[in-house]
């Protein structure tokens, strides 16, 4: 008598591979993602990372490497341009105008935080109440922002003007014999052009709380006004916690401004007598007739490491609120 058991064992050996195969055939069949939508996702990811890789990160590895070199600009780099620290040390302690540029971008970044910024949140929150004119008012405080800082800088350059200008006339300064240098007096220059930058600043900071404000649920004011709460307590008790990631983006972006500021000072006097900025020496240094890219390599890549503290507070808080 035969043993079933040998019979039937073959039997479930060969139907199990045509199983398998059968199951590999299914799942490359209802494949969400045709070979066309694969092509199609690789160009679109591709494409942006190779630029960024080119474009971005190629650049700020290179200016890593070229601190701690003295050249030129001119020829190959080889072993004899490699000099440490020594671009460190000197700026540090030998460069005089590296501190002072260091004070000038605190202060644009004070003034633009403490000053710009909550006068563009408020200009949001009152245009927020739909009061007439809100539309006129809101073109107004916009259309600065879409000039470029280097046209900002003619205007306020015209507007500061000590005999023609506008502001020593508007004064009387000009007849009464007491005229202002508002550029060229190093005590007051950057806070003249201090407040042309925020004159730009305030529309654009205006414009982003603005559009948070309207995405907030009007139910929360309605529960804030039913519990007794004034307009005051309804913001800061409210409005500003459900805002968060708005608040977060707006000082990412005040950061970044503040820290990035050339165009508006260079147009002035090409960031000297009492305007030098961080990214002013960077360009002085690299490509002026000196030609010293490593040490403006190395400013440059201090104003990097001084950017990323916003750049990662903006990161985290998106990462957070993504988990």
């Amino acid at each position: 008598m035969a043993n079933p058991t040998t019979s039937v064992a073959p039997a479930r050996s060969q139907q199990a591979p045509e199983a398998g195969a059968l199951v590999a055939r299914r799942k490359r069949r209802y494949t969400l993602l045709t070979r066309h939508d694969k092509i199609l996702l690789a160009f679109m990811v591709g494409v942006p990372l190779t630029l960024d890789l080119v474009l971005i990160w190629g650049p700020t590895v290179a200016s890593v490497v070229l601190s701690f070199t003295n050249w030129s600009g001119i020829g190959p780099i080889t072993d004899k341009n490699f000099i440490g620290f020594k671009n460190y040390q000197f700026m540090f302690t030998g460069y005089t105008l590296f501190w002072p540029a260091f004070l000038h971008n605190l202060t644009w970044l004070a003034w633009l935080t403490f000053i710009a910024t909550p006068l563009g949140m408020f200009f949001a929150v009152l245009l927020d109440r739909e009061m007439r004119g809100t539309r006129i008012y809101q073109s107004v405080f916009f259309l600065p922002v879409v000039l470029s800082l280097v046209v900002v800088g003619f205007i306020w350059e015209l507007q500061y003007a000590p005999t023609d200008g506008f502001i020593n006339n508007a004064f009387g300064l000009v007849n009464s014999g007491h005229l202002i240098d508002w550029l060229g007096n190093p005590r007051i220059n950057l806070f003249a052009i201090l407040v042309a930058t925020s004159w730009r600043h305030i529309g654009y900071i205006m414009i982003l709380y603005l559009a948070g404000l309207k995405s907030v649920d009007p139910s929360l004011r309605e529960a804030a006004r039913v519990d007794g709460a004034t307009e005051v307590q309804t913001f800061f008790s409210v409005i500003l916690p459900v805002m968060a990631p708005i608040n977060v983006i707006i000082v990412v972006v005040t950061a970044i401004e503040a820290l990035r500021a050339f165009d508006i000072a260079f147009i002035i006097n090409q960031g000297k007598n009492g305007l030098e900025l961080l990214s002013i020496l960077i360009t002085n240094n690299s490509i002026s007739e000196a030609s010293l890219v490593g040490f403006g390599s190395a400013i440059a890549v201090i104003l990097l490491v001084i950017s990323i503290g916003p750049i990662v507070l903006f990161l985290s808080r998106t990462m957070r609120t993504l988990a």
